[in-house]
């Protein structure tokens, strides 16, 4: 991850919204790491498969037919899924990466399936559910529930009972799903995951510069994150980088004062401030 912040990440993050072209906002994340990824080419991968999708879905005879039929040209004719064998590498993470190789994260898949969707003329979501990213057109009027839920992962669509089930295996029996779970996320919620995933790639490997440049963005797009500044200090603290660890402690402390690790975070604080170097 790059320590300086582009510009376009910049004006990314100043984006209402409704403007915010939500595959181009994931192509310029990777442009963050790897400055050659060419985010116009991107674009033009998109459209490209949109446009052979077009007639297919045009076609449909329902609403839930055409989702059927969207669903059929991403995950066999184009061979989009999860990478269940190599989970963890970081190419995965990588809209680009992805495009290229058919294979990414839940995240990143859904971030493929929406765009299409919505190039489309669907009204496609990213969800956030908790541990596995999904997607969701809604509109499907020919359908009790009016919507489709679908794990781009692993190329199914999921009822309402397939996502308990999802929940009490990886919870407990005692836990209900909750609907609020399968509400549609932002743009910049998307983005910050996605960063997050990075963040924490980064961190696994002992790469605290990179984890640092994913916090960086993270705090452009979510200004008054409480915990991404105090996490974020705990790594500059690590990292020896007194100053700013303490403006990171100071900033969590006005957005959080009352948190339940704000007394620490404080204590954390004042004996840095004790122990700073001058700045020449």
């Amino acid at each position: 991850m790059q320590n300086v912040i582009s510009d376009r990440f910049h004006e990314l993050a100043l984006l209402p919204e409704s403007q915010q072209g939500l595959a181009e906002g994931a192509l310029i994340l990777a442009a963050e790491v790897r400055p050659e990824v060419d985010v116009a080419s991107g674009l033009e991968v998109f459209a490209e498969i949109a446009e052979r999708t077009r007639p297919l879905v045009d076609a449909a005879a329902s609403p839930s037919a055409a989702v059927e039929t969207l669903n059929h040209a991403l995950f066999e004719l184009e061979r989009f899924r999860g990478n269940q064998d190599q989970y963890d590498d970081p190419r995965n993470s990588f809209l680009d990466e992805v495009l290229e190789r058919r294979r990414g994260l839940p995240i990143t898949l859904s971030v493929v399936y929406v765009e299409i969707a919505r190039q489309l003329g669907l009204e496609a979501y990213g969800i956030g559910f908790p541990g596995h990213f999904l997607a969701k057109v809604v509109g499907v009027n020919d359908l009790p529930d009016r919507e489709m839920i679908i794990d781009p992962f692993f190329g199914k669509v999921l009822s309402l009972d397939d996502c308990a089930d999802r929940v009490r295996a990886a919870a407990g029996d005692h836990v209900d799903l909750d609907l609020d779970w399968l509400r549609p996320v932002t743009a910049v919620e998307i983005y910050v995951r996605m960063l997050n995933n990075l963040k924490m790639g980064y961190l696994r490997r002992g790469d605290g510069l990179g984890a640092l440049g994913c916090f960086d963005r993270i705090v452009v797009l979510l200004p008054d994150a409480a915990y991404e500044f105090r996490d974020r200090g705990m790594l500059l603290e690590r990292m020896d980088c007194v100053h700013a660890a303490i403006d990171d402690y100071t900033r969590f402390l006005e957005l959080a004062p009352e948190d339940e690790s704000a007394r620490p975070i404080r204590a954390r604080r004042d004996v840095l401030s004790q122990r700073k170097p001058a700045l020449n």
